[in-house]
């Protein structure tokens, strides 16, 4: 949030928004014949709406306080836009600095009907994600875990194969300078690790005052010795010296790489 805020100016601010699983129904935008959008609402079949997500959130700050109103909310296509006024903006993020609750209260300043309102809240931290997703080095469950999908990292190519970086649970420079060290060090196995069925490759790296190593696996199982000898060589420099620059403590990432054809 404190990045969303930084980035943007001081009159709008907007935000994507996650898959709510407490929500019955989601905001979609649907193209139709005539090739104009519209905005439809995809819920269960034969239960009533109670929740509804949306796919993004923009609040304005252009609303004039000559416009005869509090506030407005509207739904954009798959998201929810509310203009505000310029000092209700700043009180906004003034709330969203301190990560306190904030309330918007929407309609006509001299309506006298309930009013719409829009509440901004803070909750606990959100560790319902990575379901399911486990280690291929050990088996490990990865449940709770953040992981940053890697969209231009790392690729080499051996052998007709490449090895691609598609993952990370950590992402910062060192990151980058295993994943390339990493992938040098098996381009010339590439071929026969395929052939062996270690296509999707785990590597995790632990760096603490007290323990400062790799472990690398595919399926569930460490890499075999074969291939120890070149990673060692290629990680241990690498780890070790992104040991010696650790300020924030402990550091344990799990990057995942792939092994694809290459086809080009």
């Amino acid at each position: 949030m404190m990045k969303a805020m930084n980035k943007s100016n001081e009159h709008v601010l907007a935000g994507g928004a996650c898959f709510n699983e407490k929500a019955d129904s989601h905001l979609v935008c649907v193209q139709n014949d005539d090739g104009n959008y519209q905005t439809q609402a995809i819920s269960i079949h034969n239960q009533p709406r109670k929740v509804t997500g949306a796919s993004f959130f923009v609040f304005s700050g252009a609303l004039k306080s000559s416009s005869g109103y509090l506030a407005k909310s509207s739904i954009v296509e798959d998201g929810v836009m509310v203009q505000i006024t310029a000092e209700n903006m700043d009180s906004l993020r003034q709330a969203l600095r301190e990560m306190k609750d904030f309330t918007i209260t929407c309609g006509k300043v001299d309506a006298e009907d309930p009013q719409e309102h829009v509440h901004i809240q803070w909750v606990e931290d959100d560790k319902n994600f990575s379901k399911g997703v486990v280690s291929p080095i050990d088996g490990k469950s990865m449940e709770s875990i953040t992981s940053v999908k890697i969209f231009h990292g790392s690729e080499y190519k051996a052998n007709g194969k490449v090895i691609r970086w598609t993952e990370v649970t950590d992402h910062s420079r060192l990151t980058e300078n295993v994943a390339k060290a990493f992938c040098l060090a098996l381009c010339p196995h590439l071929k026969l690790l395929k052939e062996d069925g270690m296509t999707k490759l785990g590597l995790r790296v632990t760096l603490d005052s007290d323990q400062v190593g790799y472990q690398a696996g595919s399926n569930g199982q460490p890499l075999p010795s074969q291939y120890m000898n070149d990673l060692d060589s290629a990680l241990v420099p690498v780890i070790h010296g992104g040991a010696c620059q650790l300020s924030e403590g402990p550091v344990i990432m799990e990057l995942i790489f792939y092994i694809l054809e290459n086809i080009s």
